[in-house]
């Protein structure tokens, strides 16, 4: 996949012998066995919606390179992965790119826990909405990654999932505004909305109204 090959990590962190192994050691981290939907289609999926709306940011670069690293570390049975993948990119990019860009790196990662930009951060506005992009395809699309993101917590019993896919899903909806930039949120917003809503009311039905069983899934996106 072209948007993942070394040509254009190289364009963000250089051509160098560091920094081709640590373009190597990334894209190995997301071709883990273990992941389904949080995979390098995943990546290339929001390495390309990045690039898209790359005019809205403040710092393109940084963005590009935060979608690189934002699930670099993904352990569906721990609940730190966004704060590992953050110490991951803050280890992989020293001296490659400045210390400045690297910090921006660092905390759009953290962002995507929640998914919450503030009103003014425009980096953290492109990182979460090109990672929350997929709430917003159609039925069939939607059904898929959610069937995806189950398999990846095939160590969880039923009830345990889908307590916590539940928590996830009242996370996403009850954000003021699911996505922040203008260009995209008329289109998306009322489609993810829709399609979180139906997955949501599926779950509760199938749980019974119970929803307080512990070790949630935590990645959305």
């Amino acid at each position: 996949m072209e948007l993942v090959g070394f040509e254009a990590w190289a364009a963000l962190a250089g051509d160098s012998p560091t920094s081709r192994t640590e373009w190597a050691l990334v894209l190995e981290a997301w071709g883990q066995p273990h992941r389904r939907y949080h995979d390098p289609a995943h990546l290339a999926a929001v390495l390309g919606i990045v690039g898209r709306l790359a005019d809205a940011a403040a710092d393109p670069d940084a963005v590009r390179l935060a979608a690189w690293y934002h699930d670099v570390v993904y352990d569906p049975r721990r609940g730190d992965n966004e704060a590992r993948s953050a110490e991951r990119a803050r280890a992989g990019l020293r001296g490659l790119v400045p210390g400045e860009r690297v910090e921006e790196v660092v905390r759009l990662v953290l962002l995507t826990a929640g998914h919450d930009a503030g009103p003014d951060d425009a980096n953290g506005a492109v990182l979460c909405d090109a990672d929350l992009a997929v709430l917003a395809g159609p039925p069939d699309a939607y059904a898929a990654y959610a069937s995806a993101v189950r398999e990846e917590y095939g160590h969880l019993s039923d009830a345990e999932f889908t307590a916590g896919r539940i928590a996830v899903l009242e996370h996403l909806l009850g954000l003021g505004r699911l996505y922040r930039l203008p260009e995209v949120a008329g289109e998306w917003a009322p489609r993810a909305r829709a399609n979180l809503a139906a997955e949501l009311s599926l779950l509760r039905a199938r749980a019974g109204g119970a929803s307080d069983v512990s070790a949630p899934p935590r990645s959305a996106g």
